[in-house]
């Protein structure tokens, strides 16, 4: 089961408003896929998200450290792969069995290779279209991550 959709925002403000919205639905084992070239608001997605579980305090960018953990309404574990060369590496990290008491969110994903990462995920992919917009493409695979795409307020 899949479906997806496309958002448009206008400024890091909506983008962090609809992932603060898409936090409050999620549950422990979902997982977040974000892609996008380098500045097109993945981190400020994520900031968004960690608001939306209950999380206020600082998020940053993950590119030195491979993965952050907040902690709210529920743990958010922010994996960044950019900095990784090979599948194997990131199969290393175990990011699965690592959250799966949170929300997985995965900067650069397709760094994974595939069957590295759930195979039932929300992918979101950023395209930049001027200084502050971005097109915002929502593809749920898996019944869960389905369900959430269908939830999400506009």
């Amino acid at each position: 089961m899949s479906s997806s959709t496309t958002l448009s925002s206008s400024h890091p403000d909506e983008t962090r408003a609809f992932a603060e919205r898409l936090g409050a639905l999620l549950r422990p084992g979902d997982v977040i896929l974000l892609s996008g070239e380098l500045g097109a608001g993945k981190t400020v997605f994520v900031q968004g998200l960690a608001r939306g579980l209950g999380f206020d305090g600082s998020v940053s960018s993950k590119s030195f450290v491979l993965m952050g953990e907040y902690s709210g309404r529920l743990k958010l574990y922010h994996a960044d792969l950019y900095r990784l060369d090979e599948p194997e590496q990131v199969a290393e990290l175990a990011l699965d069995e690592v959250s799966a008491d949170g929300v997985l969110v995965v900067e650069w994903p397709e760094r994974a290779g595939s069957g590295v990462l759930p195979e039932n995920h929300l992918r979101v992919e950023f395209k930049v279209i001027g200084e502050e917009s971005r097109l915002l493409r929502v593809s749920a695979i898996g019944q869960r991550p389905c369900d959430i795409a269908r939830a999400l307020p506009p």
